[in-house]
């Protein structure tokens, strides 16, 4: 009996997972890009040294930090927008210039838009709402845009590290 209930429980808690992915199957997935994106922009943050944060490609381009602290303000405001809560806007990308600076930036960012996903049903996902870039969408397709819009950019981060003879996070792993 004893070996019985032990084996139903432990059923029950491997089971649990995917019977609460099943039951969001659209922010399942897209958590888990977020996951990923956000992990490579991190992990190019502590990645890059200080002194390459003020790199351009070329002059009309965005400084490495300047990128940095762009995903960081974009991910803070369509993060806050989708999931409907004030935050403050950051400014990152005007006015931070150090590492320590933007790599808090980016975390606080991302703190904001995980728990907004954490939070959001599949249901909740397709509530539209004012994309504060303009129109309605909804709240789902703005997390989903983030998560493009940061694979965006962490493409152009891809190529400033190959400039500089660093293996991007994406590839090193």
């Amino acid at each position: 009996m004893n070996r019985a209930i032990t084996a139903a429980l432990a059923l029950v808690i491997f089971l649990t997972p995917s019977i609460a992915s099943a039951q969001n199957p659209w922010m399942s997935s897209i958590k888990a890009q977020h996951e990923r994106v956000r992990d490579f922009i991190l992990e190019t943050a502590e990645t890059v040294p200080e002194e390459l944060y003020s790199f351009k490609a070329t002059p009309d381009a965005r400084s490495i930090g300047q990128l940095l602290g762009h995903i960081a303000d974009a991910t803070t405001s369509m993060c806050a927008n989708a999931g409907a809560i004030k935050v403050a806007p950051l400014g990152a990308e005007k006015s931070m210039t150090t590492k320590a600076q933007l790599t808090k930036a980016l975390q606080d960012a991302y703190a904001v838009c995980d728990k907004v996903i954490a939070g959001m049903t599949d249901a909740q996902a397709g509530e539209t709402t004012k994309f504060y870039i303009g129109g309605m969408s909804t709240r789902g397709m703005i997390i989903g845009f983030n998560t493009t819009h940061s694979y965006e950019h962490y493409g152009n981060l891809v190529t400033y590290m190959r400039l500089n003879k660093i293996v991007p996070p994406s590839s090193g792993n």
